[in-house]
This record gives structure tokens, C-alpha cells and sequence, in this order.
């Protein structure tokens, strides 16, 4: 085997459900690789890609998740996993152990980085230990000194997918909120332009990242999104990621404010979303993450980018058919 080249090899891709697993699979049968699409919900969209290998898994926090993921792994010969969902991060870092020993690979940062990321008040604790300009929250006992009349935001501490996300005008609504919000963390809301940068830091530490703005948002997707260029930004995404101390594939997102401030607001450590517009703007970004995962060097000259490109979503219907069907090719014995 040409050490520079990677083989097609058996990628086991989680949440497959949503937008980040969902593309991530589509791009890796575009590269040649055999995918095995994994999700908790038997209509997740990803099983209808031609050419995956679908299979239902428990929850992450499910007691049989483990298990399960042992057995598909040496059952269908998985090479590596490659989580799409910040839920099952947890679990696969507990079993990241015996995955390296069956020889299945995992590209994660170290512990405290996942879940600094997975917590966002942990997460406001680590930026503002590093200087990286976030918004101001408070969570816990601090909730009682959220300032009234500001612009605020009630979110979960450890949520994802923009749920149980909620707006609001007064520190009154927001203490509301923290009795419905599960583990409330209320911050202020910052207004401006959105972006996210999709970001991959090789195993030296460095790393590239494709900037786009999130010029239209839906439900905590952008619908429509354009391609840029900013020193500005893209240092503050380099703070946000050292301070971190990530690795592998990551997405930051943030605000260009109109006064020009940068604000970081999230930082995952998953592909986004939107990544398909970084791909369309001419980087490499799964092709040079399979090759960080394998081992081989990143060519970051491969995740150079066109500024200027847009993309735009929208609901695509797949397939219509009856569920049973799609119980049948998600079952052990369709896999077999």
C-alpha cells in the first residue's frame, strides 16, 4: 500500500439521523469508503443512502450501547467510528480502550477537551480562563445575579440540535424558564453576523478552518450559507481551539458583532452541519480527517478554500415506503 494514499476502508458513522451524520456518510461513500450507518431511530435518514450498511443502535446513555457497538465492530469488521453526535461521545470515550486494542480507530481529544465542550457552562469556564471573548452566562447559584432587561438566552447545559433553546427579554422569564429547561445555563444573547468555522487540528496541533457565515438559521441549521475570509475571525477560532486543546474534526461558531467584536458562542467537536459548503469551496475536509485518522499526515494545502461560495438547504424527500420495510434493512439478520 502507497503510504500517501488511504484504502477504502469500514467507517462506522453515528447519527446518522441529522444533518452532520448524514453528510458525513454521503461524503465518505463519495471517497470510496464503506460505511456503516449508525442510529437510535429506525427512520433516521441515513439508512436510505445507497450503499450503507444500516444499523440501530441503543441511546448512548442506553446500558446495552457499549455492547452493542463491541459487537458491530467485530462483527462487520469496522475500522474506525466516527461519531456525528455529541450524545455518544461520553460512551465511545469510555470504551476508547478496547476499540484501540480490536484495532478500531477513534480520533478524539483527550477527555476534559470532550467534555468542556459537551458542558457549556464548563465550556464558558475554559474560554474565560484563556481570554477568548464568550458571552457572559450563569447557571446553578449563579443564576440569581442575571441582570434584568437585558437580551437573554435559556439553554441547556449539556443540550444540542438548538433543543429547548429559548429567547427571551427579562431575567423574570429567564428564571421561568430554569424550572423547565433541564440543567438551565442562561446567557446573554449576542446579536450580529453568525458563522461557523469548520476545523480540522492534525495530531501536531495544526490546524485549518474554513469560515462561512450562517447567513440564514432554522431551527439551529443554517439554511443558507456563504464562504469568508477574516484574520480577524479566524484567530479568534484559533484561541477558541487551543484553549479547548481539540484535535481531529471540530466546528466553532460564533458572532461578528456590529461593533466588529468577536464572540465565541460553541465549539463541537463533530463535524457541523453545513460542512458540505466547505467541501463545495474546494477543501478536503473528510478525505484529510480519514487521513489523520489512519495515521497519515494532514495536507492542510488540501483544505485550502474559495471565498464567496454559497450553499443553501432544503427538505429533500428520500423515500417513501412502509416502516416495516425499513425495520427489515436496519435488522442483524439484513447485515448479516
Amino acid at each position: 500500500m502507497d503510504t500517501d494514499q488511504i484504502e477504502p476502508r469500514r467507517i462506522l458513522v453515528t447519527g446518522v439521523g441529522a444533518n452532520p451524520g448524514f453528510g458525513l456518510a454521503r461524503s465518505l461513500l463519495r471517497l470510496g469508503h464503506r460505511v456503516v450507518a449508525a442510529d437510535a431511530d429506525a427512520l433516521a435518514p441515513g439508512f436510505l443512502l445507497p450503499g450503507v450498511t444500516p444499523q440501530l443502535i441503543p441511546l448512548a446513555d442506553d446500558p446495552g450501547y457499549c455492547a452493542r457497538m463491541d459487537e458491530l465492530c467485530r462483527d462487520l469488521g469496522v475500522d474506525a467510528i466516527v461519531p456525528a453526535i455529541e450524545n455518544d461521545l461520553p460512551s465511545l470515550l469510555c470504551m476508547a480502550g478496547r476499540l484501540r486494542e480490536a484495532g478500531v480507530r477513534l480520533w478524539l481529544p483527550e477527555p476534559a477537551s470532550v467534555h468542556a465542550c459537551i458542558d457549556k457552562a464548563a465550556f464558558h469556564q475554559v474560554l474565560t480562563e484563556h481570554g477568548v471573548p464568550t458571552p457572559r452566562s450563569w447557571w446553578g447559584d449563579t443564576l440569581d445575579q442575571v441582570p434584568d432587561g437585558a437580551a437573554l438566552v435559556v439553554k441547556p447545559r449539556r443540550g444540542h440540535g438548538a433543543q429547548h433553546v429559548h429567547f427571551v427579554g427579562s431575567r423574570r422569564h429567564a428564571l421561568l424558564l430554569d424550572e423547565l429547561v433541564p440543567e438551565a445555563l442562561v446567557q446573554e444573547r449576542v446579536r450580529g453576523a453568525e458563522f461557523t468555522a469548520d476545523c480540522l487540528v492534525d495530531r501536531s496541533g495544526r490546524t485549518s478552518a474554513i469560515l462561512r457565515r450562517r447567513d440564514l438559521v432554522k431551527a439551529g441549521l443554517a439554511a443558507v450559507s456563504t464562504t469568508f475570509r477574516s484574520p480577524a475571525v479566524l484567530d479568534v477560532v484559533l484561541a477558541a481551539l487551543r484553549a479547548v486543546r481539540t484535535e481531529g474534526l471540530s466546528c466553532v461558531q460564533g458572532f461578528v458583532q456590529d461593533s466588529g467584536a468577536i464572540t465565541i458562542t460553541e465549539l463541537n467537536v463533530r463535524v457541523a452541519g453545513g460542512f458540505p459548503l466547505a467541501e463545495a469551496a474546494g477543501a478536503d475536509l473528510v478525505g484529510q480527517m480519514v487521513r489523520g485518522l489512519f495515521g497519515l499526515p494532514v495536507d492542510h494545502d488540501a483544505l485550502a478554500y474559495r471565498p464567496g461560495v454559497f450553499l443553501t438547504n432544503c427538505v429533500e424527500t428520500l423515500a417513501v415506503g412502509d416502516v416495516c420495510d425499513l425495520k427489515r434493512i436496519t435488522s442483524k439478520e439484513a447485515s448479516a
